[in-house]
C-alpha cells in the first residue's frame, strides 16, 4: 500500500510538472499556484426564512461561498447561465450574432456579436489574471467557493433534483458548470458599468479607415464647431447617453437621518435603488454569517458573492448612482499615412492590435468563426464614435480612445467585503477612505449608537482638474459637452493633457480622496441621483472638479421631492420615525403634479378657457380631462386614477424649452424651489393634452382608468397592480418599464425597473432593526414559489420584519433548514 501511494504521489507529481515543462519549451504561460482554485471540503447551512430569503452560514469562506453560489443558482439559475455566457463572450455562439439580450442589463441591450467581441476584447484572460491576483486569499476563497456551490446545483439538477425547476433553460447546451475565471469577468463587468461598459458597440466597431479619406471626411464634413455641437446634441440610437448601461430609468433614493432629526439618539436608513427587475444584474436578498468573522445582510447582484447594501450589527449603508464620471475620451493626432500610429509629443507610437475571434451560430446551426482585429492605445481601446456625429470617425487624422479609471481598480469587492464586516461608522468611513473603490455609486450610512450620518462620494474618480480639462480639450469635445456634460475629452498628442498622477491617490491617474466630497451630519444626508452639491441643502458641498458633478444647476424633480420629504418628515416633534419614512417611501407622489399641475388647468380648465373653445370638435375631451385632473390626488397609487393621463401629458410638456415652459426660471439661489409656474402658451398645452389623451385611447386605457389598469406585472396567471411611476414624472417611487407607451401601457412585464431591495434599518440598544420590501422577488424561476411572493407583499406595501439574529431566524414560521456538504455531492 505504501509502494503504490508513493506511486502515486511520484505520478500525480510528474503530471502536474509536465503542462509546466512543455509550456518552458514552448514558451507559452502557465498559471501561478494563486490562480488555482481551492476546491474544498465544504460545508455550510442554508436557513430559509419568509419569501425565501436565505440566511447561509459557515465556518470559513470558501464554505460561505458554496452556500451562497449555491442558493443563488437555486433561485436564479437561467439569468446566471445566461450571464456567465455573456461574460464569456459565447452569446453568438448559442444566440446567435444578429439577436440581443431579452432584458436590459448594465451593458444596455447590445447585438450579440458586439457584447462577445467586447468581452473577449476587455475582459480577456490577463484582466481576469490581474483581477485575481490583486484580491486577498478570503476573497479568492469565497470565490472559489461559490463556483463549487453554483456547479454543485448545476449538478444535482443534472442528477434529477428538482424536476420542475427551470424549465427554460435546465436542458439548454449553455446551462453548465462554471470556472472561478467566470466569476471574476462578471466582477469585473460590475467595474466597467461605468464606464466601458456603456460603448460596448463603440469598441467592439472600432476600425481604422481602410483607404486614405477626402477632405470632407477628414474633417467629419464639420465646417464648424455649432454643427458639431447640434450633430452631438442628437446621437444615434445606438449612441452611449449618460446613465449606466445607457438606461435612464436606473438610480435610486437615499436618505439618512441623524439623531437631531430621529429625536431618539438613533440613526436612520431609507436604502432605495431604483434597479433592473430581471437580468443579471438584479438584486438578491441573503444573510452571510462566519460566526465571529462576518455577520452581514442585505443584497447583492446576482453572481456576486457578498453583499453589496445592506447592515450587520454595527453599520448599515445604501448607494445611489454618482454623477461622477468615471471614464473620458482621448483624441489621438494620427501619423500621417498610418491611421494605428498617433503621436505624442511628437513621437510617434503604435497602436496595439488584438485579432479576436468569436464563435458564431448560423440559422442551420452551425458554427463558424467571425474575427476582428481591435486596438489599444497607450490610453485604452480605440472606440467607433461615428454613430454620435461624423466628426468623430477614426479617419487619416484622428482616432479616439476611451480610458475606464475603473479598468484597473480591483479594489471593488474587498472593499465591500471589509464593510460587510465593519465595526463602527468611523470604520466603515477609514475603509472607503482608505480604498476610495467606489465604482459608480454614492455612499450613505449610519452606525450603532452614533447620532452622525455620512454621505460621500469617494471613490474612483479620474484625475481630471477644471484647469486641465479647459486648457486641453480640442474643439471636438467642447461641441460634445452638452451631450455628455462633464466627461472629460482631452488632447491625447500632448502628454501634459494626460489625466494627473498625484500623491496621495490610491492608483495612478485616480483623484486623491481629499479631493472628494464627504459629508457627516447630524440633522440629514440625501441622494437621488443628483450630484454632491445638495446632499444637506443647509451645508452645500462646493469647490470640487467638475468631472465629478456639476453645482448651481438645476436639481431633478425627484431631487426636489426627496428633500421636500426630508423636511416633512422632520417637522415632527416626535422626530423621524421608520413607520413615517416606510410611507414617505412608497406613497408615490409625483412631484411634476404637485408643483405643475395646478398652474397647468389654471390655464386649460378654467371656465373662461374652456368656454373659448366651445365649437373646437376637441371640447368634450378637454372637459373630460380637465375633470380627472382636477380631481386626481396627486400619486400613482394602484386605485389612483388621472396618473396616467398625467405623465402622457408631463411627457409632452417636457419636450417645451425650459425657458418657454416655466414662468420663473431656475434660480441657484433657490435650487429647490425654482423653476416654478406655466408660463407656456396655452394653445400648446392643450396640443400636448389632446396628444396625451390620444395616446390613452390608442393604449386602450380609459381617461379616469385606475394607475394599476397602465402599471402592473404578470406573474405566470396572475397580474399584479403596480404604483410609482418614472423619474421623468418626479415619481419618489419608482416602476419605470423601458418599452414604448401601447396596449400594455406601463407594463413592468418587459425591461423593468424601479424599486427593487429597500430597506429601512435603524439600532435599537444595541441591536440592529431593519424592514425591507424585495419589489421582483426572489427567484426568476416560474416553477418557484419565490417567484412572486415577495412581488405581492410589495404590492400590498407589507414591509417584512428582517430577521437577523440567532433567535428571531429560528423563530421565523417558515424557516427551512439544509446542511450542504460539498461530500455529500453526486458522483458525475
Amino acid at each position: 500500500m505504501r509502494l503504490k501511494a508513493a506511486f502515486r504521489r511520484r505520478l500525480t507529481g510528474l503530471l502536474i510538472a509536465l503542462p509546466a515543462a512543455v509550456c518552458a519549451l514552448q514558451g507559452c504561460a502557465t498559471p501561478d499556484a494563486d490562480s488555482v482554485a481551492h476546491t474544498g471540503p465544504y460545508q455550510a447551512e442554508i436557513r430559509r426564512t419568509a419569501l425565501g430569503i436565505p440566511h447561509v452560514k459557515a465556518d470559513d469562506w470558501g464554505s460561505l461561498g458554496y452556500g451562497y453560489g449555491y442558493v443563488q443558482a437555486q433561485d436564479n439559475l437561467c439569468t446566471m447561465a445566461e450571464g456567465f455566457v455573456t461574460y464569456r463572450g459565447e452569446r453568438s455562439r448559442y444566440f446567435g450574432a444578429d439577436a440581443r439580450p431579452a432584458s436590459e442589463t448594465m451593458l444596455g441591450q447590445p447585438d450579440n456579436l458586439d457584447a462577445d467581441f467586447f468581452f473577449r476584447f476587455i475582459v480577456d484572460d490577463a484582466a481576469v489574471a490581474r483581477y485575481r491576483k490583486s484580491q486577498t486569499a478570503d476573497m479568492r476563497a469565497l470565490i472559489d467557493g461559490f463556483v463549487a456551490g453554483y456547479n454543485r446545483y448545476v449538478s444535482d439538477l443534472a442528477h434529477g433534483d428538482f424536476p420542475r425547476a427551470h424549465a427554460a433553460c435546465r436542458a439548454q447546451p449553455w446551462v453548465g458548470k462554471i470556472s472561478n475565471a467566470d466569476v471574476y469577468r462578471r466582477l469585473y463587468a460590475a467595474n466597467l458599468s461605468g464606464g466601458e461598459a456603456r460603448f460596448v458597440n463603440a469598441i467592439a466597431s472600432a476600425r481604422p479607415p481602410v483607404a486614405a479619406a477626402t477632405p470632407s471626411q477628414q474633417q467629419g464634413a464639420l465646417p464648424g464647431e455649432d454643427k458639431a455641437a447640434r450633430t452631438a446634441r442628437q446621437p444615434a440610437s445606438d449612441a452611449p447617453l449618460a446613465h449606466i448601461g445607457g438606461y435612464s430609468g436606473i438610480g435610486s433614493n437615499a436618505l439618512a437621518f441623524g439623531a437631531d432629526a430621529t429625536r431618539n439618539g438613533s440613526a436612520l436608513l431609507l436604502g432605495n435603488p431604483h434597479w433592473f427587475w430581471t437580468g443579471p444584474a438584479r438584486l438578491y436578498q441573503a444573510q452571510l454569517t462566519i460566526p465571529g468573522k462576518l455577520n452581514v445582510s442585505g443584497a447583492s447582484f446576482l453572481g456576486i458573492p457578498l453583499i453589496v447594501i445592506g447592515f450587520n450589527e454595527n453599520v448599515a449603508w445604501t448607494h445611489t448612482v454618482s454623477t461622477a464620471r468615471r471614464f473620458g475620451f482621448f483624441r489621438l493626432t494620427l501619423v500621417p499615412g498610418a491611421p494605428t500610429h498617433y503621436q505624442v509629443d511628437g513621437k510617434s507610437e503604435a497602436m496595439t492590435p488584438t485579432q479576436v475571434g468569436v464563435e458564431v451560430r448560423a440559422a442551420d446551426g452551425s458554427l463558424h468563426t467571425v474575427s476582428r482585429t481591435l486596438y489599444r492605445s497607450r490610453f485604452g481601446p480605440l472606440v467607433n464614435l461615428a454613430t454620435m456625429s461624423p466628426a468623430l470617425a477614426w479617419n487619416a487624422q484622428q482616432a479616439f480612445a476611451l480610458r475606464d479609471i475603473n479598468a484597473e481598480n480591483f479594489r471593488v469587492f474587498e472593499n465591500f467585503l471589509e464593510w460587510n464586516q465593519a465595526n463602527s461608522l468611523d470604520d466603515f468611513i477609514r475603509i472607503q477612505k482608505q480604498n476610495a473603490a467606489m465604482p459608480w455609486v454614492n455612499t450613505l450610512a449610519i452606525g450603532s449608537d452614533d447620532p452622525r450620518v455620512w454621505y460621500a462620494d469617494i471613490g474612483a474618480i479620474p484625475n481630471v482638474p477644471d484647469e486641465l480639462a479647459q486648457r486641453c480639450t480640442p474643439p471636438v469635445g467642447k461641441a460634445l459637452a452638452q451631450a455628455m456634460p462633464g466627461v472629460p475629452f482631452l488632447d491625447g498628442s500632448r502628454s501634459d493633457c494626460d489625466w494627473r498622477d498625484q500623491p496621495g491617490a490610491v492608483q495612478r491617474h485616480a483623484l486623491p480622496v481629499t479631493q472628494m466630497p464627504g459629508l457627516l451630519r447630524r440633522d440629514y444626508v440625501g441622494n437621488f441621483n443628483d450630484s454632491y452639491w445638495l446632499s444637506n441643502p443647509a451645508a452645500p458641498l462646493t469647490g470640487y472638479a467638475r468631472i465629478i458633478g456639476a453645482t448651481d444647476t438645476p436639481q431633478s424633480l425627484r431631487t426636489r421631492l426627496g428633500h421636500t420629504i426630508a423636511a416633512q418628515l422632520q417637522s415632527d416633534p416626535a422626530g423621524v420615525s421608520a413607520d413615517a419614512l416606510g410611507r414617505a417611501a412608497l406613497d408615490s407622489r409625483s412631484m411634476s403634479a404637485l408643483l405643475f399641475r395646478q398652474p397647468v388647468l389654471d390655464r386649460l380648465c378654467s371656465s373662461d378657457a374652456l368656454a373659448a373653445m366651445s365649437a373646437d370638435p376637441n371640447a368634450g375631451e378637454r372637459r373630460e380631462a380637465c375633470k380627472v385632473l382636477t380631481a386626481w390626488n396627486g400619486t400613482a397609487a394602484a386605485n389612483a386614477a388621472g396618473a396616467t393621463l398625467w405623465d402622457e401629458l408631463w411627457k409632452r410638456l417636457r419636450t417645451i424649452p425650459p425657458a418657454q415652459l416655466y414662468a420663473v426660471p431656475f434660480d441657484p439661489a433657490q435650487p429647490l424651489t425654482t423653476p416654478s409656474g406655466i408660463a407656456a402658451d396655452p394653445a400648446r398645452l392643450g396640443a400636448a393634452l389632446h396628444d396625451a389623451i390620444a395616446a390613452l385611447r390608442r393604449a386602450n386605457i380609459a381617461l379616469d382608468a385606475p394607475r394599476s389598469a397602465a402599471l402592473y406585472v404578470q406573474r405566470n396567471d396572475e397580474r399584479i397592480p403596480l404604483f410609482g411611476g418614472c423619474d421623468a414624472g418626479g415619481y419618489f417611487t419608482a416602476a419605470c418599464a423601458a418599452h414604448p407607451f401601447d396596449t400594455s401601457g406601463y407594463s413592468m412585464n418587459v425591461n423593468p425597473a424601479g424599486d427593487t431591495y429597500v430597506q429601512i434599518v435603524w439600532f435599537d440598544q444595541g441591536q440592529v432593526m431593519a424592514r425591507t420590501l424585495l419589489a421582483s422577488s426572489e427567484s426568476d424561476d416560474p416553477a418557484s414559489p419565490h417567484y412572486a411572493d415577495a412581488t405581492r407583499d410589495y404590492a400590498a406595501q407589507r414591509w417584512m420584519k428582517i430577521p437577523f439574529s440567532e433567535e428571531s431566524i429560528a423563530r421565523d414560521p417558515a424557516l427551512s433548514v439544509r446542511l450542504l456538504r460539498s461530500s455529500d455531492a453526486s458522483t458525475p
